[in-house]
């Protein structure tokens, strides 16, 4: 690796390569990564004396930087001062090494807090007295001039060998700067560093204040040390209590609250207005001008992941660094903070409407609702995962019109509203349609023209003039939107894919069509209105071409949205994507309930199976000819109803070996978590549905699992004494322990192994949560878990449906929006609970966890063990799919996993817990080879986790750069042997070596996705390849190793053709792989194209990690099969689906589509599937009767995706009539 000389009057973070600062030795080394602070030092440095050498930490990143600039500057220095925030671990290598040199040399070190917060892992580094280190830190925290010549003084006397003569002087923790105003639109405070104040870098908090003056908003600029400082919270509180601001800006960066602890309401929230953060950025302008990431690692870190934990909206960024003067006295850039005119005026106009939202009367407040519509079909209008958008959607208007906004007639209910909706227009159809609410060209042309010129040419270089466009009609735009007194309701647009599929080959990054844009200006400029809300996950607004955080006016979703103030009801267990929608939308969460779950339980064919089974055990040993015919019948229906495949029976297995398979596959799909129903927005569940979830929260263990924390289920069992755990044991084992009465009374049914233990476990434990049995006095663990349920989980359940909209009335009110964790709550998160907060996802420096990397090693070690059984040989290569919302969710499994498949091991810091690094496991304490691991990571990991990629890459190019076998190491022996083909064809040997290391592949760069959805949905493909090619053609970007997003097509399909076996996590069962097109896309995706480019299908594992303690392997076609028995086609869910009329049955669709692009893609979908699916849903009179009145188009959907996967030879069904039957569900017209 090469060095750079850092040039003079530049900014670099030092985060890719190696830089040599070329300074000369100095008497005095000071390090510090805050800018501010070297620039008062620099001010302060008069040039006399010792000499003096500045160092931002963040250009010694790199340990060649670091090792470079102790060998040319720091072992010559008598003293080196450090200050490090984060503790040891955010700086180890460093560290280390200038602690050793410090030891060489003889040179005095102080390694100084970064803060006012003492740390005392930093006293294992020093050299000089904890006396001295601590009277040189006060100078530096309490900041200034004269503290900064203070300090070199001390420096002096600390050199000289004399005691500091000096003491810090005290200054003013917090205050005003200058005079606050008033202004007749109301008061916005801004809240800022006092660093700024000290080293007189002031522009970006004058420039805000002058845009926010210029919208009439009197300004209130307070700064403070740190919001943390008990002195500075005092002061802001006097100071909010006496000008009551009406929203505030913070410019401050971490939280006050940390991830994962109790919250601590923070002093800005404390008159209830709206908490913009504005982020002044640590990189220079240049930089954000070329990233499509926006922000660099530590600025995400800093400035916006951890002021989410507050509450806090994130705004732009309105300043970057600039090195504006060069300091030839310290060798040092003196850097500071200049101001950005329109992303400064953006954050004013954002605060100024957040102001007149919370000011204006509530009955001339006009809001508009949209809900999200893919595919573009009239079956699926009101997407929503989990949730019956339609009815939630007529309780928010409810709940609005009894707060007193202008809402007129209210529709029934969800039904009567999609009714009214299909009436104007829709994605689907705009002809012959109600136009209800229009804008004009001249309108939308001059809207258009308020847009920067760079968005204009896009838009009409590839949708050509407005006219054009199929909303277009009668000389104005028919858009979507119905309204309800001044309130409308409006269906989003689509994309563009659906006006040409085609599309979806070549255009990941693809800009929205005219009509996308016009139904948005009629928001901002004809309706003027002053809040949006998007029902329910997820929109596509956040999903639009541009940066992935402090988006420019140039970047999509501004563009389209501009600075409306953005609310958003969304599934509280799914973190990434509504993390998304708050970093490029600004959008306040309102996290809602998941749908309620249930036990599976047995149905039809299945349960008269398992009586077969029962029949069969009973009559053992008795008469060997009614055995026989017994055996003859279960394995007869077996085969029918192809659960012999399902079920892993082969057909050379023994009987007794058949039906045990069989037995313990029945037992595991009636005790699957399957949903039932869907989640109605500020409607919490009652009656069963609440005993049920309340029932499947407390089966997982609660934070440290015991006490009131216990998993109810095990907590039963050992109150019985029962001697096995029921979470983790084998289903078909033969029950030989005790038969207490207690269970013996909750079923009559036949008990002979451990999961009917577990059924009866689970039956109990319903009574005893819903209060239809009594828990006996003796039983303490029993009543302690009973307890902790009573107080804390059912209330919390309970309490979800108020609290929803009250979070949401909170915010139509521009009042703040109390920050709450995310997760699933049935992963043992019941923390996520009550619902309604503006929820936030995770510090990214700690991923992964040490849990997550505890699941991560044990799934990856079972999956090496599995493949091993099923091939007889060592797997070389896997494909694994890694994304944003899951590892969010988790704490970082994926990446856990597959670190472990290479023999990679994270480390942690021993204080924050935070990820610095990894080590290397060797091959013979893995006791296995290494294995080969190619990462498809999502658009939102990239953006969210842009550590992990380069620790996975580092990791997998440090492990490749080992002298191992090449049957132990076989990413060694690949990055060799591609490295020398690259050379072969050119490549000078150093990019050739990094070239051939990729590993870590996505989309393109500002764009998101995998390629496929509008391809199944409009039927623009012929054969697999195709939807292999949009898989290539999206996902072949490479990152890591200084690439952030090198298109690398050729480099990815090299390493998809030495894929064995494609890997997918699912890490909770409040989903599956039926009701998600995320999952057909990239685990579909990548089968399809690993299959295509080798000409053989891969391997596909689809494996369990929903209860952490005990992940399981499963390859595709288990889960497909797993999942259609016990939640498509079980009576169960669809009786639960029904209760929702519209959306229920657009439910059944949606599982059908997704099934049909698993099929597509991986050919995994057998003809049972189809025909299970078929028969429950279109063959059954009262379920298709259901359909046709619900709705009529998801009916003809259903039919006409099933009549697609016959012509396609997905599907032979087993009736002949069947093609006839769907050509008449579907339509004459579509036949």
């Amino acid at each position: 690796m090469h060095l750079l000389l850092a040039q003079k009057g530049t900014v670099s973070d030092g985060d890719g390569e190696a830089i040599d600062l070329g300074q000369t030795p100095g008497d005095i080394c000071f390090l510090s990564a805050a800018d501010t602070e070297l620039a008062s030092l620099a001010g302060a440095y008069r040039g006399e004396g010792p000499s003096l050498r500045l160092v931002n930490l963040l250009q010694l990143k790199h340990p060649m930087s670091v090792d470079t600039w102790v060998e040319r500057t720091g072992r010559h220095a008598k003293l080196i001062v450090i200050r490090i925030l984060g503790g040891a671990g955010y700086w180890p290598y460093g560290l280390e090494a200038i602690h050793a040199a410090a030891a060489e040399h003889g040179i005095r070190l102080a390694v100084l807090p970064g803060d006012d917060k003492p740390d005392p892992g930093l006293a294992a580094f020093c050299t000089l007295p904890t006396e001295t280190c601590d009277r040189l830190w006060r100078f530096l925290v309490e900041g200034g001039a004269e503290n900064a010549r203070g300090f070199l003084d001390a420096c002096g006397d600390v050199l000289a060998g004399r005691e500091i003569e000096g003491a810090a002087a005290p200054l003013l923790k917090a205050g005003v700067f200058g005079t606050p105003t008033e202004g007749a639109a109301g008061t916005a405070a801004i809240v800022f560093y006092r660093a700024l104040l000290q080293s007189g870098q002031m522009a970006p908090v004058e420039a805000l204040a002058r845009a926010l003056s210029k919208r009439g908003l009197g300004v209130l600029p307070v700064f403070v040390s740190s919001l943390k400082d008990p002195v500075s919270a005092a002061t802001v509180e006097a100071l909010f209590d006496k000008h009551q601001p009406d929203v505030a800006i913070n410019l401050t960066g971490f939280a006050v609250s940390a991830p994962g602890a109790n919250r601590t309401p923070t002093v800005l929230e404390k008159g209830g207005a709206v908490v913009l953060q504005a982020v002044l950025a640590g990189s220079p302008r240049e930089a954000w001008d070329a990233s499509p990431q926006g922000l660099n690692a530590r600025d995400l870190a800093m400035n916006v992941a951890l002021p989410e934990v507050d509450g806090r909206v994130l705004s732009r960024a309105i300043s970057f660094k600039s090195a504006n003067a060069w300091d030839e006295a310290t060798e040092c850039n003196v850097v500071a903070h200049e101001p950005v005119g329109d992303r400064t005026e953006f954050v004013a106009e954002l605060a100024a409407r957040w102001v007149r939202l919370r000011r204006k009367p509530v009955a001339d407040r006009r809001v508009a609702i949209v809900l999200a519509n893919y595919p573009n079909r009239d079956g699926r209008l009101a997407n929503g995962v989990g949730l019956d958008t339609p009815a939630g959607t007529v309780e928010v208007l409810r709940a609005m019109a009894r707060e007193g906004f202008p809402v007129g007639e209210i529709p029934a209910d969800g039904d009567a509203l999609i009714e009214h909706m299909k009436k104007g227009p829709t994605n689907a159809a705009s002809d012959a349609r109600e136009i209800r609410e229009a804008i004009s060209l001249n309108q939308y042309r001059d809207f258009l023209a308020t847009l920067p010129k760079a968005i204009q040419e896009q838009v009409a270089e590839r949708w050509g003039a407005p006219e054009n466009d199929p909303f277009f009609r009668d000389g104005v735009f028919a858009l979507p939107l119905s309204r309800f007194g001044d309130t409308l309701v409006g269906i989003q647009p689509a994309r563009g894919y659906n006006i040409d599929p085609k599309e979806s080959y070549h255009s990941p990054d693809l800009v929205p069509p005219h009509g996308y844009i016009a139904f948005y200006a009629y928001m901002r400029t004809v309706a003027e209105v002053d809040a949006v809300v998007h029902m329910g996950k997820h929109g596509n607004l956040e999903w639009l071409p541009g940066k992935a955080l402090a988006l420019s006016e140039t970047c999509w979703p501004e563009a389209v949205f501009g600075p409306l103030p953005h609310v958003y009801p969304f599934i509280v267990n799914d973190p990434g994507e509504g993390t998304q929608a708050k970093r490029r939308t600004s959008a306040v969460i309102i996290d809602h309930l998941t749908p309620p779950l249930t036990r599976a339980e047995s149905y039809g064919p299945l349960k008269d199976l398992e009586a077969l089974v029962d029949e069969y055990y009973e009559a053992s040993g008795g008469d060997p000819r009614r055995l026989k015919v017994l055996k003859r019948r279960i394995l007869d229906l077996v085969r029918d109803i192809g659960l012999d495949h399902d079920a892993g029976i082969a057909e050379d297995d023994e009987t007794d070996a058949a039906l045990e398979k069989l037995d313990a596959y029945l037992c595991d799909l009636k005790e699957m978590q399957i949903r039932d129903g869907l989640h109605i927005f500020g409607l919490a569940p009652e009656g069963r549905l609440l005993t049920d979830l309340v029932t499947a929260l407390a089966r997982v263990p609660r934070g440290l699992g015991d006490g009131a924390d216990n998993s109810l289920q095990r907590a039963i069992a050992d109150d019985l004494s029962l001697g096995f755990d029921p979470l983790d044991c084998a289903m078909g084992e033969t029950w030989n322990g005790p038969r207490p009465e207690m269970l013996r009374a909750v079923s009559a049914d036949p008990w002979r192994t451990a999961g009917d233990t577990v059924e009866r476990i689970e039956l109990l434990a319903a009574q005893l949560v819903g209060g239809e049995a009594e828990c006996p006095s003796e039983w303490a663990r029993t009543r302690t878990v009973l307890d902790g349920i009573d107080a804390v989980l059912r209330p919390s359940v309970e309490a979800c449906g108020e609290a929803e909209i009250d979070g949401l009335m909170a915010a139509l009110g521009g009042r703040f929006v109390e920050p709450g964790p995310s997760g699933a709550p049935t992963r043992g998160r019941p923390d996520v609970l009550p619902t309604g907060r503006n929820f936030y996802s995770v510090d990214s420096r700690a991923v992964p966890t040490e849990t997550a990397w505890e699941l991560g090693r044990k799934s990856a070690e079972l999956l090496v063990t599995r493949h091993v059984q099923d091939h007889g040989e060592w797997p070389v290569s896997f494909g694994l799919t890694a994304w944003g919302t899951s590892n969010m969710r988790t704490g970082g499994d994926d990446i856990a996993q597959a670190m472990a498949l290479i023999g990679a091991k994270p480390v942690w810091d021993g204080i924050s817990r935070r990820v610095t690094g990894f080590e290397i496991m060797p091959v013979a304490k893995l006791g296995r080879p290494r294995v080969d691991v190619t990462l498809r990571i999502s658009g939102f990991f990239r953006d969210a986790f842009p550590e992990q990629i380069a620790l996975f890459d580092r990791a997998v190019r440090a492990v490749g750069a080992l002298e191992e076998d090449e049957t132990d190491n076989p990413i060694a022996a690949r990055i060799r042997a591609e490295a020398a083909r690259l050379v072969e064809q050119g490549e000078d040997p150093e990019t050739a070596a990094r070239r051939a290391g990729y590993r870590v592949f996505g989309s393109k760069p500002g764009s998101y996705g995998a390629g496929l959805q509008a391809l199944i949905d409009e039927k623009g493909w012929a054969d697999r390849a195709d939807l292999a090619e949009a898989y290539l053609v999206w996902g072949g970007y490479a990152y890591g190793a200084q690439a952030e997003g090198s298109a690398e097509r050729g480099l990815f399909e090299e390493r998809l053709k030495g894929i064995q076996a494609v890997v997918q996590n699912q890490d909770n069962r409040e989903h599956d792989l039926l009701d998600s097109d995320d999952y057909y896309q990239f685990e579909g995706g990548m089968t399809a194209a690993v299959e295509t480019l080798k000409g053989e299908m891969p391997v596909v594992y689809h494996n369990d990690h929903s209860r952490p303690e005990r992940p399981v392997i499963r390859t595709l076609e288990e889960e497909i099969g797993r999942v259609v028995r016990a939640r498509v086609v079980n009576p169960k869910w669809i009786a639960g689906v029904m209760r929702h009329g519209y959306k229920g049955a657009f439910e059944m669709a949606a599982t059908v589509d997704y099934m049909f692009a698993f099929a597509a893609t991986t050919g995994a979908v057998r003809d049972h599937h189809f025909e299970a699916v078929y028969q429950a849903f279109l063959v059954d009179e009262t379920v298709r009767g259901f359909i046709a009145e619900k709705n009529p188009d998801a009916l003809r959907e259903m039919a006409d995706r099933l009549r697609e996967a016959i012509e396609r030879g997905l599907w032979t069904p087993k009736s002949n009539s069947a093609m006839f039957e769907l050509n008449e569900m579907a339509g004459a017209e579509h036949g």
